[in-house]
């Protein structure tokens, strides 16, 4: 209901005022949609992989698309914070190849499995939102990407599937303005298991008895269910990505959106 009423604002809006590009904010664009030139910038992400300076050894390979800097920056906060619903499609595609580069390559028998026809399974796990933030904006951002992410995977020919398996068992502060270690010490211990993770993480059976306790970081995050993949939009420390992990067990890939310069 809340994202109907938004979307009926939004329709208002666009009536009374100039309806310009989400990204570069040239006039003449369709509303909640980029330009020719900015929908050009995200099709065209060539991901690579990012080392932030998190100081954990359990942070996964994690691989980003895009730099959070100027038309990037603009789409992702139109649809972040102010309710750009359609931005997730050409969002969520970008955070795809991100996820693709992310998966284990040859050597780990993916390429001997697909050789056979047989592609496991890639599971999306969304970094959650504090509950406040969520219900402030009228939506999930993350979710709703990773959603658009899976389903261009899955065009693609690869099974993908969204799971949110993590949730916070406390709250935590506002990220903004936090240094790294201020940000790790916030995000300590602030996420768990949400409930029925273990099943799909193949560590527990339907009875709630753990499995496998003879697992490595290296094979949890094949799990039963197939590769996970943390995501989530923007990563600057590489704080929340470390603790998703941690959570998790350990996890062998991550892919987020767009990363701010200087990681």
């Amino acid at each position: 209901m809340r994202e109907s009423w938004k979307g009926l604002r939004q329709e208002i809006a666009g009536l009374v005022l100039p309806v310009a590009c989400a990204g570069c904010g040239r006039a003449g664009g369709v509303r909640d949609r980029l330009c020719g030139a900015c929908g050009a910038l995200l099709g065209s992400a060539v991901p690579w992989r990012v080392t932030p300076p998190t100081g954990r050894s359990v942070l996964p390979r994690v691989y980003a698309a895009l730099t959070y800097t100027g038309e990037v920056r603009a789409a992702l906060l139109a649809h972040k914070e102010r309710g750009a619903l359609g931005l997730a499609g050409p969002l969520g595609a970008a955070l795809a190849r991100a996820v693709v580069a992310a998966l284990p390559q040859a050597g780990s028998g993916r390429a001997h499995d697909e050789e056979c026809g047989l592609r496991p399974r890639i599971t999306l796990v969304p970094v959650p939102s504090a509950r406040t933030a969520v219900v402030a904006r009228g939506h999930d951002p993350v979710r709703r990407m990773a959603l658009a992410a899976s389903r261009r995977l899955r065009r693609q020919g690869m099974p993908a599937r969204v799971a949110p398996l993590l949730r916070q068992r406390r709250p935590v502060a506002d990220q903004a303005g936090l240094t790294a270690a201020q940000r790790r010490a916030n995000l300590d211990g602030a996420l768990e298991l949400a409930p029925g993770a273990g099943v799909l993480l193949g560590t527990e059976d339907g009875a709630g008895e753990t499995r496998g306790m003879g697992e490595t970081r290296e094979t949890r995050g094949a799990g039963r269910g197939g590769e996970v993949v943390l995501v989530d939009d923007v990563m600057t420390t590489g704080a929340s990505l470390a603790e998703a992990a941690r959570a998790l067990g350990g996890v062998r890939a991550a892919a987020v959106l767009a990363v701010r310069c200087g990681v």
